[in-house]
């Protein structure tokens, strides 16, 4: 491991895998295959917040709390509304906080830091990150969170994850996402309205292979399929190489958004952009409890998630 130029910033390294983190929101600021980007990246003053989120983790919960309300143990609590244009509380507290370094090695590197009390958030909670490059299986990136409070808090985590597949314009991949339903939300809050429908015959349905010209989306997706004990999306480049990412079971949902100009959110440099966010829980899960984590004093939870190239034609070695 190497600290970049930049304060806060480190380099990671595994066979023809790298990775670049920032300190600020924990952010995974890219991962490239050789010279091959997995995700988008971005070029900021140092210090401020990366395009659209782009990286970040969010929690203590992710998305949107309608009006900042929720109740938990028969207690009502308001939160600060941070996204006025829609009157909710957005992504939580960690995004724009420096997170500590605990540990580093060439391979890997991992930032911690407490979410800290807020008002309408009486809770103690302490986050931890680990990413690890492997030279095989690409990254993986395992979160914690510890109540190390003395009562029982709630929680819920996501990351603004912007997938991408080499220099690709994404209208000219296609996208896989294992996912049966979709939660419908009010296009003017974002906001849940109803329960989980399937996407089986809709234009939301990307079980099978899609081409992504045109597409718009913001959507949570859910009732994920698991292959191998994993949950597995693919966007995939004209070449036939393909970017996946994959979460393990105790990320449930997964918040895909396009980036578009179209849509008055371009991504800087690329215009059109994907994020396919791993996410515990839907939005307003602090208010509708759905999927909700639970952290009794004292208890710990983990959840993993990872990104990797697959190459159409993987070059053989050949036998001595």
């Amino acid at each position: 491991m190497c600290q970049t130029r930049n304060v806060g910033e480190y380099r990671i390294a595994a066979g023809e895998y790298s990775a670049l983190i920032v300190a600020r929101g924990a952010a995974l600021r890219e991962v490239r295959h050789g010279d091959r980007l997995l995700t988008e990246t971005w070029d900021v003053p140092e210090g401020e917040k990366p395009p659209l989120s782009a990286g970040l983790v969010l929690a203590p919960w992710p998305n949107r709390t309608a009006d900042g309300k929720f109740t938990f143990d028969g207690v009502a609590h308001q939160l600060d509304i941070t996204e006025t244009e829609r009157n909710n509380a957005n992504h939580g507290f960690v995004r724009t906080v420096e997170w500590n370094l605990h540990d580093a090695t060439e391979r890997s590197v991992t930032l911690g830091v407490p979410v800290g009390q807020h008002p309408g958030w009486p809770f103690d909670i302490t986050l931890t990150v680990e990413y690890a490059l492997d030279a095989d299986g690409g990254l993986t990136v395992t979160h914690t969170a510890a109540n190390t409070g003395d009562v029982r808090a709630p929680f819920a985590l996501g990351q603004h994850t912007f997938i991408r597949a080499g220099d690709a314009e994404i209208d000219d991949c296609t996208l896989t996402l294992a996912a049966d339903s979709t939660l419908p939300l009010d296009p003017e809050r974002q906001l849940p309205q109803g329960d989980p429908v399937e996407v089986a015959g809709t234009d939301l349905d990307f079980r099978a292979e899609r081409r992504l010209a045109g597409v718009w989306m913001d959507n949570p997706f859910t009732d994920l399929v698991v292959t191998d004990g994993r949950h597995r999306s693919r966007l995939t480049a004209p070449d036939g190489d393909s970017t996946e990412l994959w979460t393990d079971r105790n990320f449930g949902w997964a918040q895909v958004f396009t980036a578009d100009p179209d849509h008055g959110q371009a991504f800087p440099g690329r215009g059109r952009a994907l994020a396919v966010e791993p996410m515990t829980a839907p939005p307003n899960a602090l208010a509708s409890g759905t999927d909700l984590i639970v952290l009794e004093p004292g208890q710990q939870w983990s959840g993993t998630w990872g990104l990797r190239t697959i190459a159409a034609h993987p070059v053989s070695t050949p036998a001595s």
